[in-house]
């Protein structure tokens, strides 16, 4: 599904079904430099249990055009764009790293029209190591190969994916390596300079559930529970075995949760 904001072309994935704006709307935030494919089983899923989804790229990833915006905030500011354009009145945001700040940032701007909030492979702030920075800067697949080693648990790396025939880390390299030079760079020094979440937490007044890697490396979880804790009422979901890939590493427990999530809110 292709549609324009701001004069920009904008991809999002539907799951295989006509998006319904008066639908039960659930928009998917990909993280840093990658795009819609992140969210393929998650979205032909929800698309085919009464869900209306819109798993997007966001500008300057995937085929959405445009640049990288320069921070979280107006990434946020983004999202409630596409909902105007849209005349989507209110949605579930479901995001993952990076796009979790986003949907974060999106709740705390509008709450009154977020009635669910998905948080995967969260932290705030979310630091980024030096040496990984100065690689995605300057030495792209260096940056790929650290980004994988980290984000996935060891069962991702012995290869035990639910797909029988693929390899797990192989095909989340190739989700990242079809980032524009300088995405991965951007991507990571707004998610380094964000500093209103705890605002945003505050504001925050839907249902809300963080999904937590115990494995996971890149968004720690003792660093995700003191997340969750700014958020009033949000409920822990911890996974066993899975690193910060948890969309392809656990994709049945997650849509089990997510599942949980948007039944409370509906």
């Amino acid at each position: 599904m292709k549609f324009e904001v701001d004069g920009k072309s904008v991809y999002a994935h539907t799951g295989g079904k006509e998006f319904d704006a008066d639908g039960d709307v659930v928009v998917l935030i990909h993280g840093a430099a990658m795009s819609h494919l992140a969210w393929t089983l998650q979205t032909r899923y929800l698309a085919h249990h009464g869900k209306s989804v819109l798993s997007l790229d966001l500008p300057g990833c995937g085929e959405t055009e445009g640049e990288v915006m320069d921070s979280v905030e107006d990434y946020a500011a983004w999202i409630q764009k596409v909902l105007d354009t849209l005349k989507v009145q209110e949605a579930a945001l479901i995001g993952h790293s990076m796009g979790a700040l986003i949907a974060i940032e999106a709740a705390g701007q509008r709450p009154e029209r977020i009635r669910a909030l998905g948080l995967l492979g969260v932290c705030y702030p979310l630091g980024v190591n030096d040496a990984f920075l100065a690689a995605a800067k300057d030495d792209l697949p260096l940056a790929i190969g650290l980004m994988n080693d980290w984000a996935h648990g060891r069962r991702a790396h012995l290869g035990g994916f639910d797909v029988p025939g693929l390899w797990m880390v192989g095909t989340d390299t190739q989700v990242i390596a079809q980032a524009k030079p300088g995405v991965m760079h951007k991507c990571l020094s707004i998610c380094a300079a964000y500093t209103g979440g705890e605002k945003a937490a505050a504001a925050v007044t839907c249902p809300t559930v963080v999904v937590l890697g115990q494995n996971d490396q890149m968004t720690p979880m003792k660093l995700g529970l003191k997340t969750a804790a700014m958020i009033d009422g949000s409920q822990v979901v911890q996974l066993e075995d899975c690193g910060h890939m948890m969309m392809f590493e656990q994709p049945r427990k997650l849509l089990r949760t997510l599942e949980g999530l948007l039944d409370q809110a509906a």
